[in-house]
């Protein structure tokens, strides 16, 4: 008992403290414990060492820690793609001698498919172009998406690659460089996921949610095999036990802890794939609702920043016209997006409409916007067009001769911005 709760306690921990640091900035979880546990573990505790170091040492040991945790947090590094390639390797190393031998030839194949796509999806996600922006591809990224007038506006320049920013790009602070269709910076892969790899990366959650929910699974079941061999009346169910009259917790548990040591290597790899089993299939139900929503994780923090500013009553838009007229210096004549934009989203800082002398463009009177579901997203087409433009990047949905009048008219259905 002692080594199953050290075991999972451990595990769970890990599995928690790891979802805490991914998800509790997420505008979602603004108002949560999680994002209050964020800030105390990122913010307030950081800040107390920081002031008793500043008292003691005059601050050289949280420089030192400081210089550390930028170059670990900051710098482009393998150190977490080498302990996630090591945690694969090294589980599999513990696993396997206890549960090959009692495997069937179905479950060795299957098993061995599961084993080997998590590291060749890895390898293309970590190696693989995410769509780093140079001047010699420039301008196909500048037609790639059309501009929304909402989260990306023309004409704004990248001020270390020197480049106009194309429409869903975002300089990199970690890599360094521009990245078409950002969607984050992951350190488990030691790469931005951008528009060339994010399908990639999405296969590499799949097949680790699917890798870690198969061996928890197999895991149990040949413990369970083995424990009914030696005690009949035992079931995983403790009220399932001795034909179904049950069983009391303790002498059930005291039988699992017996199982779990008789092979412990394989005992805590279950315990560990059964305890990270969530957080994986957690991070993957993400990714695919930022892909249903037709947004990606830099775009969800800006529109939570754009709900924040309708609350607060400084969000205003109004109609753009469709004969809009082009500044071809700085947008695209045209994209392989099937739709421009309808609309225009600005902020005033006092709560106003703009005033009738600024040079903005759009037609009509400005309206308060006060829901992000009354805001067209120009990005969402649509759960399977968004999935296409995922898995297939340079798919085109409008012929790129086709005026863009005409292109309007085949637009496809778009939703609302995600709220």
């Amino acid at each position: 008992m002692g080594i199953i709760a050290t075991i999972a306690l451990v595990i769970l921990g890990i599995s928690f403290m790891t979802f805490v640091t991914f998800f509790g900035r997420l505008p979602v979880l603004r108002r949560t414990p999680i994002a209050w546990l964020h800030r105390l573990i990122w913010v307030y505790l950081p800040n107390g060492v920081l002031g008793l170091d500043q008292r003691l040492t005059s601050g050289k040991v949280t420089t030192s820690c400081t210089r550390f945790g930028k170059f670990i947090m900051y710098d482009r590094h393998p150190t977490v793609l080498i302990f996630f390639f090591l945690l694969l390797s090294v589980g599999e190393i513990l696993y396997l001698p206890t549960a090959w031998p009692q495997l069937g030839g179905l479950q060795k194949t299957t098993g061995t498919i599961s084993m080997v796509l998590p590291y060749v999806f890895l390898y293309l996600a970590s190696f693989s172009d995410p769509g780093v922006i140079t001047p010699a591809n420039h301008a196909r990224e500048m037609s790639r998406y059309p501009f929304d007038f909402t989260l990306f506006h023309p004409g704004a320049e990248c001020r270390t690659c020197a480049l106009l920013k194309p429409a869903r790009s975002k300089h990199c602070s970690v890599c360094k460089r521009c990245v078409s269709k950002l969607d984050h910076h992951c350190i488990f892969i030691n790469n931005c996921v951008g528009v060339g790899n994010h399908h990639w990366f999405i296969l590499l959650l799949l097949s680790t949610a699917v890798l870690t929910l198969y061996g928890g699974v197999l895991g149990i079941h040949l413990m369970t095999a083995k424990m009914r061999a030696r005690y009949p009346y035992w079931n995983l169910l403790p009220w399932n036990a001795y034909g179904g009259k049950g069983i009391e917790f303790k002498p059930w548990l005291i039988i699992w802890s017996w199982g779990l040591q008789d092979g412990v290597a394989m005992g805590a790899v279950t315990l560990l794939t059964l305890l990270t089993t969530p957080l994986v299939w957690g991070l993957l139900a993400y990714h695919i609702w930022l892909i249903y929503c037709g947004t990606t994780t830099n775009e969800s923090m800006k529109w939570g920043d754009w709900q924040a500013e309708m609350s607060d009553g400084f969000a205003f838009k109004r109609r753009m016209p469709a004969d809009r007229p082009k500044n071809l210096r700085i947008e695209p004549r045209w994209t392989r997006w099937p739709v421009e934009t309808e609309q225009i989203l600005v902020r005033t800082d006092d709560g106003k409409p703009p005033r009738s002398d600024l040079v903005i463009p759009g037609v009509g009177e400005w309206e308060p916007a006060w829901r992000l579901k009354d805001i067209e997203n120009l990005y969402d087409l649509g759960f399977w067009d968004n999935l296409t433009d995922v898995f297939f990047p340079n798919y085109t949905f409008r012929d790129p001769q086709m005026p863009v009048v005409e292109g309007r008219a085949r637009k496809k259905r778009r939703r609302r911005a995600p709220r």
